[in-house]
């Protein structure tokens, strides 16, 4: 009978990690081959996924490109990602009761047919008729200005959009 007994020696070092919700710390021991493989793995995804925002106090934050190694994604990639953001509607007018919202949303429809109109219900007794989808208060100018010929009250607010509607 034949016994072979072997030893593997380690490079140990401690890595002190952050957590990225809370800030607490992690005390992890392990070999320092493995702390620098996971260094280089941290550093490449901060890379690939660095999401550049709108910064100014019209527009919300909202992903405008994300880039990836050697090529940027699209509009729809992005859309996949995150089909629901933080963007503007037209608020055409607010009103108290729901007959009175669909007589406004059909006024509505014969003048803009290309912009879809809905009801917010969530203010009730009070209603909102909320027209189009953008992604920015810019983005909606052009129609709010066609639309307060109509309605002299209509105003761009912020709104949770789905990303694939918005202009």
């Amino acid at each position: 009978m034949l016994s072979f007994f072997g030893f593997y020696t380690v490079d140990a070092q401690q890595v002190v990690k952050r957590d990225t919700l809370s800030g607490t710390e992690l005390v992890m021991t392990m070999d320092s081959r493995v702390s620098d493989a996971m260094t280089g793995l941290e550093e490449k995804c901060a890379r690939v996924a660095v999401i550049s925002s709108v910064n100014n106090d019209d527009a919300p934050a909202r992903p405008t490109k994300i880039f990836v190694p050697n090529r940027e994604l699209t509009n729809a990639e992005v859309c996949r990602k995150n089909p629901r953001i933080l963007g503007y509607k037209i608020q055409i007018t607010t009103v108290k009761s729901n007959d009175e919202a669909n007589e406004i949303k059909a006024y509505f429809r014969k003048r803009f047919p290309n912009l879809k109109v809905e009801t917010d219900a969530s203010l009730r007794p009070n209603y909102k008729i909320l027209a189009g989808s953008y992604f920015t208060k810019q983005s909606a100018a052009s129609d709010l200005s066609k639309v307060r010929e109509y309605f002299k009250s209509a105003i761009a607010v912020q709104y949770r959009i789905f990303c694939a509607e918005a202009k």
